[in-house]
C-alpha cells in the first residue's frame, strides 16, 4: 500500500509529540483540538497505527510513535535547510540573531555597526529574549545565533565562548567604599544590595562569585533592565555589581565603579547556534566577525 504524508500533517505530529498536549501543540500551531486531533487520526488512520497513548493531562507516543518522532524531524530538518539553500542565491543575506539583555544594548550597536561597514548586503534581525528562551529557539529554528553568558545547559546546540569581561561594583558617588581603588569583596557584605531578577543569568553569576566568597549579599530590590538598577544605585538605594561593557557606555558622573580586590568576578560571553540546521554563509560571516572582535576585545 502506498502512502502519501502531508508535511503538515508531520508537522503537526512533531509539535504534539514534543508538547504532549494537545491544547499547548494546538495554540503553538495557530489550530484548534479539534482540527489537530482530526489530523492526528488521519495520520494514524494512514499509518494503520496508534502514534500516542492518550492520557487524561498528556499524550505519550507509542513505540511506533517513537520511530516516526525520530525520521519526521530528520524529513523536517531536511525540508527546511532546503528551502534555506535554494532561497539564499536569490535573495538578500538575513540573520535572526538572539541576545540575553545584559548583552544586547550594550554590545550590539558596536558590533551591528562594524559588521553592516563589513557585510552591507547582510541585514541582522535582533531579538532579545533570556537564556532560557533562546536556548528553546535556537533549538527549535526560531534564531540563527545566539550571544549570551556561560554558563550555559544546552546539549544538543554548539557552544563557543568569546571572551571574558570583568563584573565591577557601581556605588553612588559619595559613597564610604567609593574611596578605594578597588574594594575587598567581604567589604560589601553589610550594604543593601539591588539586583537583577533572577531570571537573568547575570544574577546567578554574582551569587555563585559570593558563595565562594563566603559573602551574602542582601538584596534589597530587584529590577529586569540593568539601565534602572544602575539609576537604583545612583539614588542610594543599594550597591551592585555589573558588567563592565554597562560602565563603558554609562556617561553619567553621580556613579562610580570599582574593581574587586584579589580574585575578580568575570562572565563569559559566548555565542550559540544548532548545528543540526542550515548555516549561510551569513551566518558563518557574524560568526567569524564576532570571533575576530572578541579576538581583539573590541567587544569587551
Amino acid at each position: 500500500m502506498r502512502h502519501e504524508l502531508n508535511l503538515h500533517l508531520l508537522e503537526q505530529f512533531v509539535a504534539l509529540a514534543r508538547t504532549k498536549n494537545f491544547t499547548r501543540a494546538a495554540e503553538e500551531l495557530n489550530l484548534s483540538q479539534s482540527a489537530l486531533s482530526r489530523a492526528i487520526q488521519k495520520l494514524e488512520d494512514q499509518l494503520g497505527q496508534p502514534l500516542f497513548e492518550r492520557k487524561p493531562r498528556e499524550v505519550m507516543l507509542t513505540d511506533h510513535g517513537e520511530l516516526l518522532f525520530e525520521r519526521a524531524q530528520q524529513i523536517l530538518k531536511l525540508m527546511q535547510d532546503m528551502f534555506s539553500e535554494l532561497s539564499e542565491a536569490g535573495r538578500r543575506g538575513r540573520i535572526r540573531l538572539g541576545a540575553i539583555p545584559t548583552i544586547a544594548p550594550y554590545l550590539l550597536p558596536r558590533l551591528l555597526s562594524s559588521f553592516s561597514k563589513a557585510h552591507p548586503e547582510i541585514s541582522v534581525i535582533v531579538q532579545e529574549d533570556t537564556t532560557e528562551n533562546l536556548i528553546k529557539r535556537c533549538s527549535h529554528g526560531e534564531i540563527d545565533l545566539a550571544i549570551l553568558a556561560l554558563p550555559i545547559l544546552a546539549k544538543q546546540l554548539q557552544i563557543e565562548a568569546l571572551f571574558d569581561e570583568e563584573l565591577l561594583l557601581v556605588l553612588p558617588v559619595g559613597h564610604p567604599l567609593a574611596a578605594a581603588k578597588a574594594v575587598a569583596i567581604d567589604a560589601v557584605e553589610g550594604f543593601p544590595f539591588v539586583m537583577l531578577s533572577e531570571a537573568h543569568c547575570l544574577s546567578d553569576n554574582i551569587a555563585s562569585f559570593c558563595r565562594r566568597k563566603s559573602v551574602q549579599p542582601v538584596t534589597v530590590e530587584r529590577t529586569s533592565q540593568l539601565t534602572t538598577l544602575q539609576e537604583l544605585v545612583t539614588l542610594n538605594h543599594g550597591v551592585s555589581i555589573v558588567p563592565e561593557m554597562a560602565r563603558k557606555t554609562d556617561t553619567s558622573d553621580r556613579r562610580v565603579y570599582r574593581s574587586f580586590s584579589g580574585e575578580k568576578p568575570v562572565r563569559t560571553v559566548a555565542m550559540m547556534w544548532n548545528p543540526d540546521r542550515f548555516k549561510s554563509q551569513a551566518v558563518k560571516a557574524l560568526m567569524q566577525h564576532l570571533r575576530l572582535l572578541g579576538t581583539t576585545q573590541e567587544l569587551g
